[in-house]
C-alpha cells in the first residue's frame, strides 16, 4: 500500500474542484464585481476597496512595531544573500570555434505572488516570494492576500512593500487565483502566479495553469522527521506542532528508530492537540526511513541524527522540498531567517518539483551561431535525419547554404 494512501493524506480534490471552478468562471466573466461578492460570501468583508491604496501601506508602518519592522529587514537580507548566491548564471556561452552555443536566463516579465491569511498572517511569504523574484528581475510584481475586516494585516503589506510588490489586491482565496490568472478591471493579469495557501488555493492554482504559469502545488504543510534514539523527543512534538497549526490539513510524520521516543512522542503530541494528522512509524533503520520518505516525498524533511550521519544521507534522499539537518535545525529557521525559502511543493509534488527561488521567475532561451564550415561539419546527419523524417525542405535548407 502506498504511504500517502495508508496515511489517508489523498486530499479529496474532487470534493472542492467543482466549487473552484464555479468561483474562477464567475471572475473571468464578472471581474472585479464578482470579486466584491465573493470576498463577502466566504469571507464575510464587505470590501471598500480591491487595490490597496498607498496611504493604507503608510498607514501600516506607523501600525507596526519598529523592532519587527527590523527584523523584517533582516530576514530579508539573508533570503537575498542565499537567492543572489544560487541565481542561476544569466548567459552560458560555449565556444566549439566554428559552432557556438548559448543559453540565456530572461526574466518573466509579469508575476503575481499569493501571501495567504485566515487563520494567520504570512508577511513572511511577502519576503519569501517577492525577494527572489526582484533577484530574478521581474518588472510587474503584484500580491493578493485575504482582507480582515480592518483591511489587509499591516505587518503583511509593510512585508510586501519592503520586498518590493508594486501592487497589493485585498482579495484571497481561490478568487484571488482566478483574478491573477486571467485579470479584472482592477487586477494585473500575469504570466505566473506563485506562493502557498490552502486546498482552494491549490485546486484553483492547478485549475488555471493552462492559461498561466505557476510555480507548483503549494498546499497544507507537511512534516516527516526522521529520528534515531538518541534524538531529543521534545524539539521533535514542537516541530511537528508547528506544522499542525497552519492547516487542519497540515500533516506530521515520525519515523524512527527508538520504540521510546515513538510512544513519547505520541503521548506528549496527544496532550497538546486534538488534531488527528500525526502519525508514528517504528522502522528497522534509519535507511528504511530514508527510502519511505523517499516515497511520502514530504515538503520538509528533519534529520534527527547526528550531523555528520545526516550530510552523508543526503546523497541516498531524491524527494523532499527542503531537507533540516539536525536537532538544532527546525523548519521555523527554514520558514524566516536562515535564508533559503518555504515556499515548497507538497501532497508529493517534491517527486517532480523544486521548492521556489530565483529561478522560478526566469525562463531559458538557447542560441547558436555556426561558420560556414561549422555547418558544413554537421550538415550529413542534418540532411539524413531531415529526409529520414520525411522533411525533405529541412534538407534542403542546409543543402542550399552548402552550395
Amino acid at each position: 500500500m502506498k504511504w500517502r494512501d495508508e496515511l489517508n493524506y489523498k486530499l479529496n480534490f474532487d470534493k472542492y474542484k467543482k466549487v473552484v471552478e464555479e468561483i474562477i468562471e464567475r471572475v473571468k466573466k464578472e471581474g472585479d464585481k464578482a470579486l466584491y461578492e465573493l470576498t463577502e460570501r466566504y469571507d464575510g468583508i464587505k470590501l471598500s476597496y480591491i487595490k490597496v491604496p498607498e496611504e493604507k501601506i503608510d498607514e501600516a508602518y506607523e501600525r507596526v512595531d519598529d523592532e519587527i519592522i527590523d527584523t523584517l529587514e533582516i530576514a530579508k537580507e539573508n533570503i537575498e544573500r542565499f537567492h543572489s548566491i544560487t541565481s542561476p548564471e544569466r548567459d552560458m556561452r560555449i565556444d566549439f570555434g566554428d559552432i557556438i552555443l548559448g543559453k540565456r536566463y530572461t526574466p518573466i516579465e509579469k508575476v503575481g505572488i499569493y501571501i495567504p491569511g485566515g487563520r494567520a498572517s504570512y508577511p513572511s511569504t511577502a519576503l519569501m516570494t517577492a525577494i527572489p523574484a526582484r533577484i530574478a528581475g521581474v518588472k510587474k510584481l503584484v500580491a493578493s492576500t485575504p482582507p480582515s475586516e480592518n483591511g489587509v494585516n499591516p505587518l503583511t503589506l509593510v512585508a510586501c512593500d519592503i520586498a518590493g510588490v508594486d501592487e497589493i489586491y485585498a482579495v484571497g482565496g481561490a478568487q484571488a487565483i482566478a483574478a491573477m490568472a486571467y485579470g479584472t478591471e482592477t487586477v494585473e493579469k500575469v504570466y505566473k502566479i506563485v506562493g502557498p495557501g490552502n486546498i482552494y488555493v491549490t485546486i484553483a492554482k492547478l485549475l488555471v495553469q493552462k492559461d498561466v504559469a505557476i510555480d507548483m502545488p503549494a498546499g497544507p504543510s507537511e512534516i516527516l522527521i526522521i529520528a534515531d534514539k538518541h534524538a531529543n523527543s521534545n524539539f521533535i512534538v514542537y516541530d511537528c506542532l508547528a506544522q499542525l497549526e497552519h492547516d487542519p490539513n497540515s500533516i506530521a510524520i515520525l519515523l524512527t528508530t527508538s520504540k521510546e521516543i515513538a510512544e513519547d512522542v505520541k503521548r506528549k503530541i496527544r496532550e497538546l492537540t486534538d488534531s488527528n494528522n500525526f502519525h508514528v512509524r517504528v522502522v528497522k533503520s534509519v535507511d528504511d526511513a530514508i527510502k519511505i520518505a523517499n516515497e511520502i516525498a514530504p515538503e520538509h524533511l528533519s534529520l534527527f541524527v547526528d550531523v555528520d550521519t545526516a550530510f552523508n544521507l543526503l546523497n541516498k534522499i531524491n524527494n523532499a522540498g527542503s531537507v533540516f539537518i539536525g536537532e538544532f535545525s527546525p523548519v521555523s529557521a527554514g520558514d524566516y531567517a536562515s535564508g533559503t525559502n518555504h515556499v515548497l511543493p507538497t501532497l508529493g509534488y517534491a517527486k517532480m518539483y523544486s521548492g521556489l527561488g530565483v529561478e522560478t521567475f526566469m525562463k531559458s532561451m538557447t542560441y547558436q551561431s555556426l561558420s560556414k564550415e561549422g555547418l558544413r561539419k554537421i550538415s550529413d546527419v542534418i540532411i539524413k535525419l531531415a529526409k529520414a523524417e520525411g522533411l525533405n525542405l529541412h534538407a534542403k535548407s542546409v543543402e542550399e547554404r552548402l552550395k
